[in-house]
């Protein structure tokens, strides 16, 4: 979404405002000065009650625009919470106004579910030798589901949570990973990428990240298709204190016969007729404090597993968040097939 499609001058007139509005079909415009800093909004029910009030269509907006407009900035974080309140006011267009007053980003709250202070990471560098020979001249995670690549449905997904600093871990033809997603403007969102020479496991490459702004670090398998409630998944890890918080798959194992309980001289204490017992299972979704992440040695081989059993050693608080929605790891044929069918039926 560019600025300045949003933006006007606070001299321009009620009529310049409208077809501005029009041009652009949008909610909102905000007013700016001579220096671009934000002093109001408008919108076209403004402007038409400003006209029944007996504003003249070449008066200036100033006189008409808000002063006292929503906005987010440094001091007034956009919480879940606040941004539940501003769209069930009927607000759809937020700014975002830097420490100079100007807008630094809008925040279309029709398509953003939340604004997570998170970076993001797409683990992309596998070989894909299961889905062979699909993945012999393309990559696993630009395999096509439901029009678009695998990992961009987890892109769109970051991004309808606000998290739009995103690097891709790349290794096997990731030169078509970059072509497709370039710098990510096309996403509106920093795309940056980190080359693994050898492999380096499912979360060592992360090693070598050095551009997080946040404090919190989300890294994801990019052959997944999950449709998880990240903005609960943060939550969960915030009120739980996490160190690294794994989303978890329950697996369950149904036992065809009475499973009896016995003491230690094998007394029997009581029957189970054909229990099913519930395990969870490492989804392949981390959300891991940045302080933590110096725990990974530059360029060494780890995977995640070999991650978190270094943080429980080290008495690091280690919670599992079960996903609650639909999740497929796409590393087998079968699996491919399953992602292809279930897609047709669901809303994304």
């Amino acid at each position: 979404m560019k600025i300045s499609d949003h933006i006007i001058s606070q001299e321009a007139t009620l009529l310049e405002a409208l077809n501005r509005l029009n041009a652009t079909r949008s909610f909102t415009l905000f007013a700016v000065d001579a220096d671009e800093r934000v002093v109001g909004s408008i919108t076209d029910g403004d402007i038409r009650r400003a006209l029944i009030a007996g504003v003249k269509l070449d008066d200036k907006i100033e006189g008409v625009c808000h002063r006292s407009f929503r906005f987010i900035d440094a001091a007034n974080q956009a919480t879940p919470k606040l941004l539940k309140e501003i769209r069930q006011s009927g607000i759809h267009l937020i700014p975002y106004i830097d420490e100079n007053g100007r807008i630094a980003r809008l925040i279309d709250l029709t398509k953003i579910k939340g604004l997570l202070p998170i970076d993001g990471v797409l683990m992309a560098g596998g070989r894909g030798e299961r889905l062979q020979p699909l993945t012999d001249n393309c990559p696993k995670p630009l395999l096509p589901l439901g029009g678009k690549p695998i990992v961009e449905h987890n892109v769109d997904r970051m991004l309808s949570y606000g998290i739009d600093n995103i690097t891709f871990s790349v290794r096997y033809l990731g030169e078509q990973i970059k072509a497709y997603f370039g710098n990510g403007e096309k996403w509106n969102a920093t795309i940056g990428y980190v080359e693994e020479d050898a492999p380096l496991g499912t979360i060592g490459a992360v090693s070598k990240i050095d551009n997080f702004k946040n404090d919190t670090v989300l890294v994801m398998n990019s052959d997944l298709f999950t449709n998880i409630d990240l903005e609960e998944f943060y939550n969960h890890f915030i009120e739980t204190d996490s160190d690294m918080a794994v989303a978890s798959i329950p697996y369950n194992v149904s036992v065809p016969y009475a499973v009896m309980q016995t003491t230690d001289n094998n007394v029997v204490t009581s029957f189970q007729e054909k229990p099913t017992f519930t395990y969870y299972s490492n989804g392949g979704i981390y959300l891991i404090k940045r302080s933590v992440l110096k725990k990974l040695q530059r360029n060494a081989h780890c995977d995640a597993t070999d991650l978190m059993q270094r943080l429980i050693n080290d008495g690091c608080r280690v919670t599992c968040f079960p996903i609650v929605g639909y999740w497929i790891d796409i590393g087998r044929h079968e699996d491919y097939k399953k992602a292809q069918d279930f897609i047709k039926y669901t809303k994304l």
